[in-house]
């Protein structure tokens, strides 16, 4: 018996058949003769494809998972980042925790040592909530020379140090001189800069006239007050460096 050909057929259906034929030579009494075999081979494909898809989904669902951590991380990441940056008026502040302390931090170019540098201002309170606590009557509308007067020592458990120096190591970075000059009055050319600090029923801050403030503290009050008094020159530093 010899193998002549084999052929095959495929049909479509629900599950993969596949038609075999094989033909044969057979040699009886001398005489040769063709046979010819059939069959049929049923392929389960159904059951595969629904294999594959369930894998497929599978995989799918575990890079749908993926993306929804990852994106969850970056969001985060900008939100815990951005929660502590605000603007106020124009000027970007940043906050910092140290321990128990919390400090509102800006800065803005100034010359040091015929170079540009960062000079960097720590407040204690918070801009948005000065702005709304310690009216401010009149806007600065020049940074110039000034002297600090003091109508009593607001000594308040430390604050009234920190309080002056803020001022003063301000207007150093400025380039401005400060001095102190209880016989100094207001200029009425705006010249220099006269500011009070004085005892006062609310704490708010008061334009008397060109360049010259009061700044009226209550209940020792006078971070409040001078930060408040800061925050409006940083307004006006920013101004002037956008122009």
């Amino acid at each position: 018996m010899k193998k002549i050909k084999i052929m095959e057929k495929r049909k479509k259906d629900s599950k993969k058949k596949k038609e075999v034929r094989e033909i044969y030579k057979v040699e009886k009494d001398g005489k040769e003769k063709i046979v010819e075999a059939k069959g049929i081979i049923e392929e389960d494909s159904a059951r595969r494809k629904g294999e594959i898809e369930k894998e497929n989904k599978l995989l799918r669902n575990i890079l749908i998972f993926i993306g929804i951590f990852l994106l969850v991380i970056v969001l985060s990441f900008f939100i815990i980042k951005f929660s502590n940056q605000f603007k106020y008026k124009g000027v970007k502040f940043n906050i910092i925790e140290e321990g128990e302390l919390i400090f509102y931090h800006t800065s803005f170019p100034v010359m040091h040592n015929g170079e540009i540098a960062n000079y960097n201002i720590y407040l204690r309170n918070d801009p948005r909530e000065l702005g709304k606590k310690v009216l401010a009557k009149g806007p600065i509308i020049s940074i110039e020379d000034a002297a600090i007067n003091m109508a009593e020592d607001f000594n308040c458990n430390g604050d009234g140090i920190i309080a002056i120096a803020n001022l003063v190591n301000l207007y150093n970075a400025l380039g401005k001189n400060v001095m102190k000059d209880d016989n100094s009055s207001c200029d009425d050319l705006g010249r220099y800069m006269i500011l009070n600090i004085n005892s006062g029923n609310e704490t708010n801050i008061e334009n008397f006239g060109p360049n010259c403030y009061n700044i009226n503290i209550n209940n020792c009050e006078i971070l409040e007050g001078t930060e408040r008094f800061i925050v409006g020159m940083l307004v006006k530093i920013n101004r002037d460096l956008s122009q």
